[in-house]
Order: C-alpha cells, then structure tokens, then sequence
C-alpha cells in the first residue's frame, strides 16, 4: 500500500527521484500513464495487470469506454529505475501533468500519483475543504476526523 507525500524535482533531463518508500512496491520497472485531475498515475506491474483485466470488461461497443480506454492506454509507458532511483519522465507527461520543476509524489492506496506542485496545492485547498462532506457521503463507517 503507497501513503505519503513526498516533494522532488525534475532535473533539466525529465528525470524524476522516486521516493525509497515507493520503490518497493513499484518495482524496479512500472508503468505510468496519465492519471486523472491532471497528474500521472504510476502503477507496480501488478497492479497495472489487474487493472488492465478490469478495463477489458469494458463494454468495446459504448463510445465511452472506447474513449477512455484509448486515452489511458495510449498514455502510459513503462518507467525504469535508474542507479539512483530516478526515472525518466516523457515530454508528453511531463506536459500533460504541467511539471516543470516542482513534483510532488504522494502515495494512494494502489498507486502513486505525480503531480506539479503548484497543481497539488490547488487541488489539496480545494479537495481539503470538502474532506468531511466526501467521507460522509463515501465512508460508510463512523469516521472520527
């Protein structure tokens, strides 16, 4: 399970630090594609073969999942760690996801998210104020926040 936030750069090269305490569960290879909110999903190749099997059930005949399977399909490549326990981001995330320098990386659950920070701060102000309302509307246990 992926939880934390943990704040990095990318280097003029694209490449981006991947937090230790992510790099177990993801693996020395993984996929990244992009996510939704405008930051990237990163999946251990486990993870991404289940999700894979579940998007397949998709019905290939409503426009939609047909829509959403391209996009997110055509969107993800598989990442490398280097020696340092970075990866190389491609331009196309890096411009889908708007990261220039600042990345913030932060566990969810299954996966991990990359975001550009200023994007992250924005969302996490907006999301926060809500925090409450969405676990009573989502949770379906007492929740003592």
């Amino acid at each position: 399970m992926f939880m934390g936030e943990f704040q990095h750069t990318i280097d003029p090269k694209g490449r981006l630090f991947i937090p230790v305490k992510f790099r177990e569960g993801l693996g020395e290879t993984f996929v990244v594609t992009k996510g939704l909110d405008n930051c990237l999903f990163a999946y251990s190749m486990n993870e991404w073969k289940t999700l894979e099997t579940k998007l397949k059930a998709l019905p290939f005949t409503k426009a939609d999942a047909r829509a959403f399977m391209r996009l997110f399909f055509s969107g993800a490549t598989e990442c490398e760690l280097d020696k340092q326990g970075r990866i190389l981001l491609p331009a196309n995330h890096r411009e889908y996801a708007l990261l220039d320098k600042e990345v913030v990386v932060i566990g969810v659950s299954s996966r991990v998210e990359i975001w550009s920070k200023e994007r992250w701060t924005a969302y996490n102000e907006q999301a926060g104020k809500e925090y409450e309302n969405l676990a009573e509307k989502l949770v379906d246990f007492d929740l003592e926040l």
